[in-house]
């Protein structure tokens, strides 16, 4: 989450008035994450967040994602739900850029990641993956193997400004991973939220409270999901492994929906591949993002030690699978 457009109080009043969900009293931007522009809108009726959909987001996409979080919603997945205008409409325009409002969940992100967290992250994970068997409308991942080489293309000119001898590392890592990487038919697919980094999960209480941020949701491989929340979840700041955590995530999703042999089998793959993915593009985020935006870049040589360790790693027992 970011913001990137700003939006008038006088605009934004005129916005939501086209909805039944009260008065503003108050609204800030929330500057975390780099895709779009949200705020926190306070309003009589309660607490809503208001996302601009900016960057990477195909406009023609967002109906698939807003679909989706109604249905997850529907069945029983706390994740944000759309809210619809008095028009019945979920989708319009402020600022210049394709908006909507959705509901508010209580919980924080955990900042510090600790074991206990996996468990409950792994069987939110399956629930998600479970209840998307009722959505069955499909979205391509428009992030996975076939965007890699040109992602890494469009970043190679500068890439060792960010640490010599990058850009033939990652030549060398892509020429490994995508032959090897499954094709459709290998392992079950479904929707997938893709992105689900500790900011994107809140607690409450020990448990998950919510899910949000699905706008990198997509129909892949099931077990791709789990890739990566490995990366995301089970690795210190400083890149070690941390095997504790992943025997905790697999077993808490494992207690929803268990694993198949050849998920288990392709995890090593798998997870480098999603290394991958966030490597590249937290690598062309911090060569392009825009000067002056309310954002917090990445460090896209995080995801490179991670990549280097899923690599060398044997076979899938490493992960606790």
């Amino acid at each position: 989450m970011a913001v990137y457009t700003d939006v008038s109080d006088g605009a934004l009043r005129a916005f939501l008035s086209l909805y039944d969900i009260g008065e503003l009293t108050a609204y800030r931007g929330i500057a975390e994450g780099v895709e779009n522009s949200n705020f926190v809108l306070r309003t009589t009726d309660g607490d809503f967040i208001l996302t601009l959909y900016e960057r990477r987001v195909n406009p023609d996409d967002l109906p698939w994602f807003l679909g989706l979080m109604g249905a997850l919603a529907d069945h029983g997945l706390s994740c944000p739900r759309p809210v619809a205008g008095r028009d019945g409409e979920a989708l319009r325009t402020l600022a210049g850029r394709p908006a909507a409002i959705t509901t508010f969940l209580p919980g924080v992100w955990p900042r510090d990641v600790r074991v206990e967290h996996c468990a409950p992250l792994g069987a939110a994970l399956a629930a998600l993956h479970v209840a998307g068997q009722a959505y069955k409308a499909e979205r391509a991942n428009g992030l996975g193997p076939a965007a890699w080489g040109p992602l890494l293309e469009s970043c190679r000119a500068e890439a060792d400004s960010v640490s010599v001898g990058l850009g033939a590392e990652l030549d060398a890592a892509l020429g490994a991973i995508l032959p090897a990487w499954p094709c459709v038919g290998d392992l079950p697919r479904g929707q997938i939220h893709a992105d689900l980094f500790p900011d994107n999960v809140f607690f409450l209480d020990g448990a998950v409270s919510g899910l949000i941020d699905f706008y990198f949701a997509c129909t892949d491989f099931l077990a791709y999901d789990i890739a990566i929340c490995l990366n995301a979840w089970c690795f210190e700041a400083d890149g070690v492994f941390v095997p504790e955590r992943a025997r905790a995530l697999i077993a808490g999703y494992e207690s929803v929906r268990p694993l198949d042999a050849a998920e288990r089998q392709a995890m090593p793959v798998l997870a480098a591949g999603a290394a991958m993915r966030f490597l590249l593009t937290r690598l062309y985020d911090w060569l392009n993002t825009p000067a002056g935006a309310m954002v917090t870049r990445k460090d896209p040589l995080d995801y490179l030690r991670r990549l280097r360790f899923h690599r060398a790693a044997g076979d899938a027992s490493v992960y606790g699978v």
